[in-house]
């Protein structure tokens, strides 16, 4: 039996897997300028680490915003294309291996899915999403910060210090004369101190996505009555995210999970929907 090629081509990165007998195999990701470039540096070195000739492929599946690029067979190999948002669904449920969830994928932007196993099949349903995601880190840091890596944003981020950025449910109440956690934002960026240093900023900016997305997932959840939240994409491996969800957790009453290789859950979902 032959494998199939998930293909998932996004803004920034473009990420890709085998798919053999339902079984997930060796996910990789490469970063390039255009899509084009992406796909075809992926495939190459992704075919070539795992020693597959194009004969031992049945097909390859892409998905993702970058897919509508790819208008020919990659090397005369059958080629399909797969909605992403279906492709979220499989690959969220699959990593968690949970039958009913809500998956978010954190990427550029954010979008979010809810999906459920039906015997053999998943249906899903895109509930919407935000442009608030990995852009957003990225557009702000550069402005505020000067800096446009994720890795180093985060590792000053790490230094960082809320009190100095966010209003706080604890600058409005005396304590025990309210319902709600101390530590809970009020609002985003609403305490900016004038000593506030890049570290807080870089915080600040991190919580302010987080919160964002991880409050949509919270009201996605009660729509849809389930207690578990996938996270998945790029942005939500970041060390800072468990903390961050972690809140949520204990605050909203929903299972949070971000199941290892989150990142490559799209392009999961494209080789199993294959």
């Amino acid at each position: 039996m032959k494998v199939i090629i998930g293909i998932d081509v996004g803004g920034s990165t473009t990420k890709i897997v085998s798919s053999y007998c339902g079984k997930i195999n060796s996910p990789e990701f490469v970063r390039a300028d255009d899509p084009l470039t992406s796909v075809y540096g992926a495939f190459g070195k992704f075919t070539t680490k795992n020693g597959l000739g194009l004969s031992d492929i049945e097909k390859v599946v892409i998905t993702g915003v970058g897919s509508s690029y790819i208008s020919k067979p990659l090397y005369d190999l059958p080629c399909v294309k797969a909605v992403e948002f279906d492709c979220v669904g499989r690959g969220g449920l699959y990593l968690s291996g949970l039958d009913d969830a809500v998956i978010v994928s954190m990427g550029t932007g954010t979008a979010i899915v809810h999906a459920k196993r039906m015997g053999d099949n998943v249906k899903t349903e895109y509930l919407g999403g935000t442009g608030v995601g990995g852009g957003t880190l990225v557009g702000l840091s550069k402005k505020m910060l000067a800096m446009d890596s994720v890795d180093h944003i985060v590792s000053l981020a790490e230094k960082g210090d809320l009190d100095k950025i966010d209003l706080r449910i604890k600058d409005l109440s005396a304590k025990d004369s309210i319902s709600l956690p101390p530590e809970m934002t009020a609002a985003n960026f609403g305490k900016v101190s004038y000593i506030a240093s890049n570290a807080d900023i870089a915080r600040g900016i991190i919580n302010l996505i987080f919160e964002t997305v991880g409050m949509m997932a919270v009201f996605a959840a009660r729509k849809e009555n389930v207690k578990n939240v996938v996270f998945t994409g790029n942005l939500a491996i970041i060390p800072p995210a468990q903390e961050i969800f972690s809140a949520f957790r204990r605050n909203f009453g929903i299972n949070t999970i971000v199941p290892e290789n989150a990142q490559f859950a799209t392009a999961i979902g494209a080789a199993l929907a294959g």
